[in-house]
């Protein structure tokens, strides 16, 4: 049993094959823990559009009854309307969904209440340990369930975040890959001037059509090529549970999440006091920092992961944190991440500007990025002290792997959590620097 959980508990969910790693008597057990880990006397269940998160959302509500608890199940639904439900019950809850991932993965997504984060440090090894054990906790009184349809809230929600007397009947295609946006999107715009388009709305785990995986360039294809031929406004491409958005500007190019982050930050800047503190993952362009400062912001800068993002916020009072990989988090979200709030946020930046995203994105694009690029390697924190051995001259640091300076470029090389890769991001002056780097690097690091 241990063995097999090392597999499926991951640094901030749990997630695996369905049924050979994570199944119905795991899902039970996580419940049950759960609701004891938690205290919890209510918890919130939701679940994603994949045939298995009804069979393990079901086992796991049965055991969190079992140990006492009554579950607000909110049933299908996005991450971020999970986290809404978090806070509307002020309960911890439980998002069953395997995100972007193939259709045969499941997972779980936890929280406490108002959408705090549960990860490996902060209550996610615990709950391991109880699963371990194999022991369901029984309460002299069983849970009740009630069933709760939060949509419509949800959406009076994300509009709270714009003036919607701004926005205009901007064109928009929305790509939801069969994912939960083809629920959420329609409902978030549904009272607004927007002209929006779904391609892939129905709801299908087995995603027919291309992997919920936005930020893969190759899944992008469909959207990039109905915008350039309807003449949209924008693209929004959102993964399988909808907390991520990746936005397809009117030519058909895709925008960086760095990008984006600058976009919503102004937006969310223009509205306060100077001085409000904005977060941004050290990966995020260093035009990122540099547009925050200038509307009269700090920048704060954090490690990659919805963890540590949140818990910046919550140590700095932070507005808005964004990542380079299209997480968008808002204090006034209970710093939880949604991607619809981000899409919203752009349009009304469209609609203010009255320019297309083409143009808008220009000025905070300022520097050539490499994307992020894998390596498999034996052993990634040796590779990292020789990296860092050939760099001993340039600044460096250690927040989350080895970020070096140099005077016209830098780059960050970090380990993944679950599997024997370096992840190497590299940013440059301009497209040649930034490519020769690159290609260097790439080579000391495959060496190695």
């Amino acid at each position: 049993m241990a063995d097999a959980l090392d597999t499926i508990f991951k640094a901030y969910d749990i997630r695996g094959l369905y049924p050979e790693e994570i199944d119905e008597a795991v899902a039970r057990r996580v419940g049950n823990a759960f609701v004891r880990f938690t205290a919890a006397s209510t918890v919130v269940v939701g679940h994603d559009m994949r045939e298995s998160s009804i069979p393990l959302s079901a086992a796991f509500i049965d055991g969190a009854t079992l140990a006492g608890a009554d579950v607000m199940d909110i049933g299908l639904a996005s991450t971020d309307l999970l986290y809404f439900a978090s806070a509307r019950f002020d309960a911890p809850g439980a998002m069953f969904t395997a995100s972007h991932n193939p259709s045969q993965y499941n997972g779980i997504k936890l929280c406490r209440a108002k959408a705090a984060p549960v990860g490996e440090a902060t209550g996610l090894a615990q709950i391991k340990e109880a699963v371990a054990a194999g022991l369901l906790e029984r309460s002299e009184e069983v849970g009740s369930v009630e069933r709760h349809d939060l949509l419509e809230e949800f959406g009076e929600h994300v509009r709270s975040f714009v003036d919607l007397k701004a926005l205009r009947p901007l064109k928009v295609i929305a790509d939801t890959a069969n994912g939960m946006g083809g629920l959420v999107v329609p409902a978030v715009f549904s009272t607004t001037p927007i002209d929006l388009t779904v391609l892939f709305a129905e709801l299908d785990g087995s995603f027919p059509n291309h992997p919920a995986d936005p930020i893969q360039p190759e899944n992008l294809v469909a959207l990039q090529k109905a915008v350039v031929e309807s003449g949209a406004d924008v693209g929004l491409a959102f993964d399988g549970d909808a907390d991520r958005v990746f936005l397809v500007d009117d030519q058909g190019a895709a925008v960086s999440g760095s990008t984006t982050t600058a976009i919503v930050a102004k937006g969310i800047l223009d509205r306060c006091e100077p001085g409000e503190k904005v977060v941004h993952n050290l990966i995020c362009s260093k035009a990122v920092p540099e547009v925050i400062r200038e509307l009269g912001g700090i920048p704060v800068r954090s490690r990659v992961g919805h963890s540590f993002i949140k818990q910046v916020m919550a140590e700095t009072g932070a507005v808005f944190g964004g990542e380079h990989s299209a997480h968008y988090y808002f204090r006034d979200n209970w710093r939880a991440d949604s991607g619809s709030i981000a899409a919203m946020m752009v349009l009304e930046q469209l609609s203010l500007h009255q320019t297309p995203l083409s143009t808008l994105r220009l000025p905070y694009e300022r520097y050539a990025q490499s994307g992020e690029i894998n390596s498999e390697v034996t052993d990634p924190a040796l590779v990292i002290e020789r990296i860092a051995a050939e760099f001993s001259d340039a600044a460096q640091d250690r927040l989350d792997g080895l970020t070096v300076e140099m005077d016209d470029w830098w780059f960050n090389l970090r380990s993944s959590n679950t599997e024997p890769l370096l992840r190497l991001n590299l940013e440059a002056s301009d497209r040649a620097t930034c490519d020769a780097h690159t290609q260097s690097l790439l080579a000391l690091i495959r060496e190695s």
